[in-house]
């Protein structure tokens, strides 16, 4: 459960399936930081980096749309493998946007990182929660989660996150209960209707979903692991309206068969956090997962779509 952080605070807590030491290094080293560093779509050049108290760290962030972003990290704190301090997004033409603390905690394994943000004011902390939002600035910790998985395992996995207002409980049922799941899962314009509904370990979906354009496309999904209230494991495919696996309507070499992993946990006692990871499983074609990896971006743009119309569904249940 997320701590409790002042107004002015912004707070992120992760768990990666990582070392610590490896997260630490992913954050430190620029070479390894390059791979992941930003939101999605964005690079980086470093241009200098000096780890250690008073030391700096010089980049340049390149946007997808050419726009090129300055930025100055001040090193206030440095405690190899367990803490950092720094003050960023200050460059030579404005101060910093805010101070950020981040530790890194072993966990059976696994490390969780917990990230403060402390900015001037609670409203000046809004304003950069929204700034984040827009920007799409949370993606740059599902990067990471991608980067430190292909260092460890070699898997190329799409993640997102994602927090609700509402407790974990009421997640759950919003991901397992068909008069819920249909109301926002689709594409945005795309309505979904069940033609079977079985939500338990073993058991299986088939779907359709439609516009006003015509365009059906039939879905078909199988249930590995479901365990209330954080964890549903499910295959996914593609199908026709006989429910024989078919390739994606608007993309042929999409690969046919996805494993999606939706993992709760509480971050309070009205709030939730999903993170989706997603991975391509059986058999596959070196074009079926080169166009899973390009196609990362819009499967983004496609789950942030979803998660606004969960978001808004929350709130009127």
């Amino acid at each position: 459960m997320a701590k409790k952080n002042k107004p002015n605070e912004i707070y992120i807590n992760r768990i990666y399936d990582a070392p610590v030491k490896d997260v630490w290094e992913a954050w430190t080293d620029p070479k390894k930081a390059a791979m992941w560093w930003g939101p999605r779509g964005f690079t980086i050049t470093t241009h200098s980096k000096d780890l250690r108290v008073g030391g700096h760290w010089k980049y340049t962030m390149h946007g997808p749309d050419g726009v090129n972003y300055p930025n100055n990290t001040i090193y206030y704190e440095v405690e190899k493998y367990s803490k950092l301090v720094y003050d960023h997004g200050g460059n030579d033409d404005q101060p910093p946007l805010f101070r950020v603390t981040v530790l890194f905690h072993e966990v059976k394994g696994k490390t969780e990182m917990e990230m403060t943000m402390a900015v001037a004011s609670a409203e000046a902390a809004i304003e950069i929660k929204k700034h984040i939002k827009q920007a799409n600035g949370n993606s740059t910790w599902d990067r990471l989660a991608e980067y430190l998985s292909k260092e460890s395992s070699g898997k190329e996995q799409f993640v997102i996150n994602r927090s609700f207002n509402a407790p974990i409980e009421v997640v759950f049922d919003v991901w397992t209960d068909r008069k819920h799941f249909e109301k926002w899962l689709p594409p945005t314009g795309f309505t979904m209707t069940f033609f079977k509904a079985d939500i338990k370990p073993g058991g299986s979906t088939f779907y359709m979903m439609s516009n006003d354009a015509g365009v059906k496309m039939y879905g078909r999904a199988k249930y590995l692991e479901v365990s209330r209230p954080d964890l549903i494991i499910y295959t996914q495919q593609f199908c026709d309206e006989n429910e024989k696996p078919a390739r994606h309507p608007m993309a042929p070499t999409w690969p046919e068969t996805m494993l999606t992993k939706v993992q709760l946990a509480s971050e309070g006692p009205n709030e939730t956090r999903v993170t989706i990871t997603w991975e391509v499983v059986g058999d596959y074609t070196a074009e079926e997962l080169q166009t899973f990896i390009n196609g990362r971006t819009g499967m983004t743009m496609g789950w942030t779509g979803s998660f606004d119309k969960l978001e808004a569904y929350i709130e009127n249940l």
